[in-house]
């Protein structure tokens, strides 16, 4: 029971410190890198709570789900590790020493993708555990409702993910992140978690999918899942497409001066600022 409790704080500690470097603007530097050394932290402490799960890979026989689910796990550790050493690399407080070992250019693209695949793969992993939640819920109008909101949160979740153009900083196409220093502290937040919460809905309906996909009884219910995922997918899409027809960029936070957060430079400047302060070190 214990160990148990402490697993749970330990994921929630995990989900709650991603949040915040996903929200560069509310925490600034100083204090991201500091977060980020705390993520590193409780990922080892993670793997060592969970390290039965490694044990047992080898192990039984592997359904469609499992498979996603060793997928996921496998890529989301290595996502943190990647995050974590790119970061460390670009560090100017907490591991300074780390700093200039590769090019700043190639580790701070590096950092941006892994950071938001790290993000995406979280979400993933924690909508792999919904079940066990929701086989909880034993009143069948919780459940509906729970539901109605979860499909109303995700679809606004993946609104603001396309907005952001994350799939730019997951695939390299982004070398600085564009975010938005006007916005207030919480909202930032509360749509980290929309976002978070979307992909979580999202493998919960496709675990669904994978599971009922295997027994012919309920291949109709897969079907169902797998509309229904698509549609909270589609609807995010044509509603950033409908409120953005041209979407402008906010302010690049690794182009900022640390002197002033607000202040908004073009990547070109960006890049001159840094190598200037690279070569005064």
């Amino acid at each position: 029971m214990k160990k148990n409790i402490i697993k749970r704080v330990v994921d929630v500690a995990l989900t709650v410190t991603l949040l915040l470097l996903m929200a560069f603007q509310v925490t600034e530097q100083f204090a991201h890198e500091w977060l980020g050394i705390a993520m590193f932290a409780l990922t080892i402490v993670h793997q060592i709570l969970n390290r039965k799960y490694y044990a047992a890979i080898f192990k039984g026989r592997y359904s469609p789900l499992r498979v996603f689910q060793l997928v996921v796990n496998i890529l989301l550790l290595l996502s943190f590790v990647c995050t974590a050493l790119s970061g460390m690399m670009m560090s100017r407080f907490a591991t300074p020493f780390m700093n200039g070992i590769l090019p700043s250019s190639i580790v701070r693209q590096g950092h941006l993708a892994m950071l938001h695949w790290s993000f995406v793969l979280m979400g993933l992993h924690l909508g792999l555990h919904f079940g066990i939640m929701t086989a909880k819920l034993k009143k069948r109008t919780v459940r509906i409702v729970l539901g109605v909101m979860m499909t109303g949160i995700s679809a606004y979740g993946f609104y603001l993910f396309f907005k952001a153009n994350m799939l730019n900083y997951m695939f390299f196409k982004n070398p600085f992140a564009f975010l938005d220093y006007e916005k207030a502290w919480w909202l930032v937040l509360l749509e980290n978690l929309a976002m978070l919460l979307a992909w979580a809905f999202a493998a919960y309906l496709l675990s669904l999918f994978l599971r009922s996909v295997t027994k012919k009884e309920k291949r109709r219910s897969a079907l169902l899942y797998a509309l229904l995922l698509i549609a909270v997918i589609v609807s995010g899409i044509v509603l950033n497409t409908v409120l953005n027809p041209q979407q402008t960029s906010a302010t690049p936070s690794w182009s900022v001066p640390q002197n002033d957060p607000t202040q908004s430079v073009s990547p070109t400047q960006a890049v001159s600022t840094e190598n200037k302060e690279l070569s005064d070190n």
